[in-house]
């Protein structure tokens, strides 16, 4: 009889766990189904039809990874939330087109598959998925001995979702004197760990598991804080609100990521102390010895989102959508604001 030894496993690649995962996820991805899902995993591709009721449909698509925040994650053993990270990242790009999503993949890569592990990853991608409205269409399990250390994987995010050509986002209403409306974050998001690890993770200074002053929560778990998905109630408030850009608050912080989406000549000014900073990042400002412009240009500073809207209309969307108005645009290009230190 042939020597039934399995080579491949031998290598390092499990194609039975590999295929245990994808039964533990079918039930997972069957929580996001939404209309125009077309069959279901399994099959070399995902399939999804076109919504109806779109004269003129423009597909948008971003991806996105959670950055080294996985490591954090990874160190701590909690891989239930960082899912809901991936999606949000991406999901809160494509918003900002006034697009809604309508489906995501995942890419899921590591050097031993742990089923229990690629399961507790993927059942954070569906709440993510659910939380946005779109469907967890399928993705791809990569088991790669030798790229990644032990207790190491890796995660990547595609998102695609539709917009009516006449509704696209595109900022060419905004016009000096509109008024900027923050939304809140839940804290961090997914930019700016490797300067938070450097910081609070691999001094060993901290201990994760202990509030060390002000954060009303262990480190690790507000490290942890899964991304605020704002899709939904995005796409509810331009309903009825005369929003004329989004911008979504990621690398480069609001400095970074307001001009991208202004008309050619308009800058911001941001107005001082109209908000407060979260204690996690005052925590990393005070002991990374950070200046008011490295917080700035790293972390959102507690603002996830920002909405451009005519001045008359700013207050009543801060006050429907839990924001505030933070700013307003100019006819000088260029970005200014200074936090005040003692908020």
């Amino acid at each position: 009889m042939a020597d039934r030894r399995d080579a491949y496993r031998d290598a390092g690649v499990d194609i039975e766990a590999g295929d245990a995962l994808v039964e533990r996820i079918k039930p997972l991805a069957a929580s996001t189904h939404r209309p125009g899902v077309v069959g279901g995993l399994g099959g070399f591709g995902g399939l999804f039809a076109m919504p109806e009721g779109f004269t003129d449909p423009v597909l948008v698509s971003g991806t996105d990874g959670v950055g080294t925040k996985l490591l954090v994650a990874q160190a701590l053993g909690r891989h239930d939330t960082i899912g809901i990270d991936l999606v949000a990242m991406c999901v809160n790009d494509i918003v900002v087109s006034g697009a809604e999503p309508l489906f995501f993949l995942d890419y899921f890569a590591t050097g031993r598959l742990s089923v229990d592990e690629g399961a507790e990853v993927v059942g954070g991608i569906a709440e993510g998925c659910r939380q946005a409205g779109c469907a967890l269409l399928g993705g791809e399990t990569a088991e790669m001995p030798g790229m990644y250390a032990p207790g190491h994987y890796d995660l990547a995010g595609f998102a695609v979702g539709v917009v009516e050509r006449s509704a696209i986002l595109d900022g060419s209403a905004v016009r000096p004197g509109w008024r900027l409306v923050g939304l809140p974050s839940s804290g961090l998001h997914s930019n700016g760990y490797s300067l938070v690890r450097k910081v609070l993770v691999d001094s060993g200074r901290f201990d994760m598991g202990v509030d060390p002053g002000g954060l009303r929560a262990p480190l690790g778990e507000v490290l942890l804080t899964p991304t605020r998905i704002y899709v939904k109630e995005l796409l509810a408030l331009r309903a009825t609100h005369p929003i004329g850009a989004l911008a979504h608050i990621t690398g480069g912080g609001l400095p970074g990521n307001l001009p991208r989406v202004l008309p050619e000549g308009c800058g911001v000014t941001l107005f001082d102390s109209s908000w407060v900073v979260p204690p996690i990042m005052r925590l990393l400002q005070e002991e990374g010895h950070l200046s008011d412009d490295d917080l700035l240009r790293t972390f959102n500073c507690g603002i996830g989102m920002v909405a451009a809207v005519p001045a008359e209309a700013a207050e009543a969307l801060a006050q429907e959508a839990g924001g505030m108005v933070i700013g307003e645009v100019t006819d000088v290009p260029g970005f200014s604001v200074h936090l005040d230190s003692q908020r």
